[in-house]
């Protein structure tokens, strides 16, 4: 069946090959911008659907034709494993998307992207290394959470003083740090600092008063950081390892999605996108506002969610058609949401709940709500990723590393997620390396005793 496809493709790519591919001389063209993305990125188990998203922009001033091919390892004709001929006009960009099955490709590889118009040729590659675990998770954490300061002074106190002293230099060694324990995901939890709630705040009458993370023109207040620029640093840093980072989109209002909180975020992504969007690892969009799994306290606000994500996704999509929106929700209340999930997920590229080892009495058990997000994802087209909770609250509501013993019980109890992310790195762990190390010893020791698992065998 396989070959009988390939077969197929190759007579559609010779097809698109052909001379109708240009719709001006060669010698008028402009090579276009070419961006590939892999959901989840390196590396996955040989149990997932790899999510291939290959991204064209014409950025030349006439209509032009472009023969995307996609292939595995190389360049040739028994390795593709995909074509799609797509038409633009000047400035347009789109994504041509395939998935396809893990299984069977065992080790280290590389996926391809080719695209072709006229005599111009470009590519984009990423690396994908495919393991055995006997379950779809990797059984690692693949990333983690960064807050430049903690939303709250509480929750942030055993750390913030460090986080707001460090400069361009030590987010560097931060992300060189989680690089050396293969946390290659970056998602900054939020780029402009306000800390209210939906319901709680007057911002549409008395305007909005967030503090930026970066030297934004759109929001003139910066927040107490020494770095200017957190986010260039670990950017520029993430290139040069081949990482990938998330910058989060927020915070206008936490579980915020109404009309005014849209078009806030329509605008921030706007600015992000301008000043960023030329750095290889920007993977994606992360929505910070969070919700609940119930999607929200009554039905007028589960579909004020439904709407945001409605018009924010094709929004981004048309600045970056291949990079994936994401959203972090907790897991209680689940059956609560009823339609609302269906109505959602399809709008997601991306569904990374967390506190599935704190469920509820009266609730679902944390397993259960796991499977029954992973069949509303797997139903509507969206990923399930999992957000693990790395921190602990011995006395009161400051956030402390937790015990390498908490973490390896949810990675262990919880086997389904492609692919598992923490909240967060700065705070809970720190290599020795770090000239500073937010969360002082307790994080340098749960760093060394994760990367002790990570070198045992099995881990």
């Amino acid at each position: 069946m396989y070959r009988a496809c390939l077969l197929c493709l190759l007579f559609f790519c010779c097809m698109c090959d052909g001379p109708a591919a240009g719709q001006h001389a060669a010698k008028d063209r402009i090579k276009p911008s070419v961006s590939l993305t892999l959901i989840p990125p390196s590396p996955v188990t040989d149990k997932i659907e790899l999510d291939i998203r290959a991204s064209v922009r014409n950025r030349g001033n006439q209509n032009d034709a472009f023969t995307v091919s996609l292939y595995l390892d190389d360049v040739a004709p028994e390795k593709l494993v995909y074509c799609e001929e797509v038409t633009l006009t000047p400035g347009e960009a789109k994504a041509v998307r395939h998935r396809r099955s893990t299984k069977g490709l065992l080790g280290e590889h590389q996926v391809i992207c080719e695209v072709k118009s006229g005599e111009n040729v470009n590519h984009a590659r990423q690396p994908i290394k495919v393991f055995q675990t006997g379950a779809r998770s990797t059984g690692r954490l693949g990333g983690a959470w960064v807050d430049f300061l903690h939303h709250r002074e509480d929750e942030g106190k055993p750390f913030d003083a460090e986080l707001a002293k460090m400069t361009d230099k030590q987010w560097r060694e931060l992300v060189k740090a989680m690089h050396a324990v293969d946390q290659v995901i970056i998602v900054i939890t939020f780029m402009v600092r306000n800390y209210t709630h939906v319901g709680e705040h007057n911002i549409e009458k008395e305007g909005y008063h967030g503090k930026a993370y970066y030297p934004s023109e759109l929001f003139p207040a910066r927040a107490p950081i020494a770095s200017k620029d957190p986010l260039e640093a670990i950017l520029s840093e993430a290139d040069r390892l081949g990482m990938h980072v998330m910058p989060g989109v927020g915070c206008y209002a936490l579980l915020d999605y109404t009309p005014a909180s849209l078009r806030w975020h329509k605008k921030t992504a706007d600015e992000l996108w301008k000043m960023y969007g030329r750095h290889p690892s920007f993977y994606g969009w992360y929505v910070s506002e969070e919700i609940g799994g119930n999607l929200g306290t009554d039905d007028r606000r589960r579909q004020e969610i439904v709407n945001f994500f409605r018009e924010f996704t094709p929004h981004v999509r048309a600045m970056s058609p291949d990079k994936p929106i994401m959203l972090a929700t907790n897991t209680r209340g689940i059956a609560q949401a009823g339609k609302y999930y269906r109505k959602l997920l399809p709008h997601l590229d991306i569904l990374c709940p967390f506190g599935f080892h704190r469920m509820p009495a009266g609730d679902m058990t944390g397993e259960e709500a796991a499977a029954k997000l992973q069949s509303l994802c797997d139903a509507n087209g969206c990923h399930l990723w999992m957000d693990l909770e790395s921190f602990a609250r011995p006395d009161g509501p400051a956030l402390y590393p937790r015990p390498i013993e908490g973490l390896l019980d949810d990675l262990r109890r919880f086997p389904n997620f492609e692919k598992v992310l923490h909240y967060q790195f700065p705070g809970m762990m720190s290599s020795p390396s770090m000239s500073r190390r937010p969360g002082g010893a307790a994080s340098v020791e749960l760093y060394e005793a994760y990367n002790r698992y990570l070198q045992a065998p099995g881990g």
